[in-house]
């Protein structure tokens, strides 16, 4: 069990959470064009707070999260809620074989950061995609390390140019940063405010 399996029965007890997950499905609406059509891929989905409010603008949802604890409480909501247009799928594209199909659109929240090899999985991102296909990206600008805490291993957020440079370095054309809302976060050394952004690049 990983620390993600044991906090996902609270996960979406955390207000913050809730409003940052409206916030990065309203930016996505506003600079994807979302099609009744379309296949797409949530990555790294957690609970499903950005997918379910997406859902009723797609066609299909694979939702792909590493966690099984994270799986089975997004699996619960959709069997709660009626969805028929979503699927769970225990997915790390580190490691595992990627899905056979193709997707139109492939978005991530909150994720890219935690992932060591960012290319290598942008990369497997841009093959999934069918021609013409859009990626879009939530996370942290650059930080001082202090959202997660000294503890953590992974991304101290992103300095955008490096970023937008890895994105095109994997296939991706046309990238273009839009800004969210900050996230504000009582942290070790207290509430610090921590700015976010969505990238979207097109395949």
């Amino acid at each position: 069990m990983n620390s993600f399996d044991e906090r996902a029965a609270q996960w979406d007890e955390n207000p913050e959470r809730l409003i940052r997950a409206q916030d990065a499905a309203r930016s996505i609406r506003n600079h994807v064009p979302l099609d009744s059509t379309w296949t797409a891929m949530e990555y790294g989905c957690g609970t499903g707070l950005v997918g379910f409010l997406l859902q009723p603008f797609l066609g299909h949802l694979v939702m792909a999260d590493s966690s099984s604890g994270m799986l089975a409480v997004l699996q619960e909501k959709i069997d709660r809620a009626g969805v028929t247009n979503m699927t769970c799928l225990k997915l790390d594209l580190a490691t595992d074989p990627a899905p056979s199909q193709l997707f139109q659109l492939i978005f991530t929240s909150m994720t890219l950061h935690h992932v060591a090899d960012t290319l290598g999985l942008l990369k497997r991102f841009y093959d999934l995609l069918a021609d013409g296909g859009y990626l879009a990206v939530v996370d942290l600008d650059a930080e001082d390390g202090w959202f997660h805490g000294e503890d953590f291993t992974g991304h101290k957020g992103f300095d955008r140019a490096v970023l937008k440079d890895r994105v095109h370095q994997a296939g991706f054309v046309n990238a273009i940063y839009h800004d969210l809302a900050p996230l504000t976060k009582n942290t070790l050394v207290g509430m610090r405010t921590f700015p976010l952004f969505l990238l979207v690049a097109h395949k």
